[in-house]
């Protein structure tokens, strides 16, 4: 027992280091206590994310003081050592530093932020955490029609902001403009049908419209942008089959599915309502007129006869 005591006291760095690792524990420990106080309290999640997360940063924060704090004395030769080994430690982890960086990029430059709808990576998903090296997002798309989570929940480095661009669905103005094609047949009335489309989209999407104007309006004067108008368009093109109005309309980017099935069905309902003067098209082929045909039964019964 006395020569581990002896050999212990002989060791100043073994004892720093096993000072350091009970000394980080305890920090984690605070933390972790720290972050389900928090729980209790806040109820916005926003908030409790936040919050969460700053107690995160200020554990490594409170960590690496106190392991300097600790080899103070020996942080000459430690940076001495760290010089030498710069260049391999830099060449090695070049991917991790990238992902820091771009970490720092995202906390000061406003790429996205959580809740944010983006495509990062050739993954399209709402981002549900930001890490020091990694983004997390819960993916949508894929197998899965529309803009629906598919359940699978993507990690990406944050070096992406560096190499590739950057979608992001909601950072100025949470709104999209989307639109739906409908086609109608030939011969009806088509001033109705376009009166149709308007009160419509005047219904479903009226209200977000001039929400939407007050968000542009914000977007017109921060960036160099053309004044763009947010009203419901409607714009008629003939061919060879039917009439088609493209409907064109905003709409919050997380409600963009569910606002296409009201209007597809307010429209089949008011169509169905004209009794025949407004229909929807289809690809569908009418015979007008066969062909006369002439067949000469003469020459048929003189060659059987032979």
């Amino acid at each position: 027992m006395q020569e581990f005591i002896d050999f212990i006291n002989q060791s100043p760095l073994l004892i720093k280091s096993i000072a350091s690792i009970l000394g980080v524990v305890a920090v984690n420990f605070v933390v972790s206590l720290l972050k389900r106080s928090i729980s209790g309290l806040l109820q916005n999640k926003d908030a409790l994310y936040g919050v969460r997360k700053m107690a995160t940063y200020l554990g490594y924060f409170v960590s690496l003081l106190l392991v300097a704090a600790i080899f103070s004395d020996q942080m000459g030769n430690l940076t001495v050592a760290l010089g030498v080994a710069g260049a391999g430690i830099a060449f090695a982890l070049q991917e991790v530093i990238a992902s820091i960086a771009g970490w720092m990029a995202l906390s000061f430059g406003h790429f996205y932020q959580v809740g944010d709808r983006v495509q990062l990576g050739g993954s399209k998903g709402d981002v549900i955490d930001i890490g020091i090296l990694r983004t997390t997002i819960m993916e949508m798309g894929e197998w899965v029609d529309g803009d629906l989570y598919n359940g699978r929940i993507v990690r990406i480095a944050n070096s992406f902001v560096f190499k590739e661009p950057v979608y992001n669905y909601s950072a100025d103005f949470p709104f999209v403009w989307d639109e739906i094609k409908i086609p109608v047949k030939y011969g009806g009335d088509f001033h109705r049908a376009q009166e149709i489309l308007e009160q419509v989209a005047q219904e479903v999407v009226g209200d977000y419209v001039s929400f939407a104007q007050k968000t542009w309006e914000k977007m017109y004067r921060k960036y160099a942008i053309e004044q763009a108008s947010v009203q419901p368009m409607i714009s008629v093109r003939a061919n060879d089959n039917w009439i088609e109005y493209t409907l064109r309309y905003v709409v919050n980017y997380k409600q963009r599915r569910g606002t296409m099935n009201k209007i597809f069905i307010r429209i089949l309902e008011e169509f169905e309502a004209t009794d025949g003067a407004v229909e929807i098209a289809s690809a569908t082929f009418h015979l007008v007129q066969l062909p006369d045909l002439n067949v000469n039964l003469t020459d048929l019964n003189i060659k059987k006869m032979n």
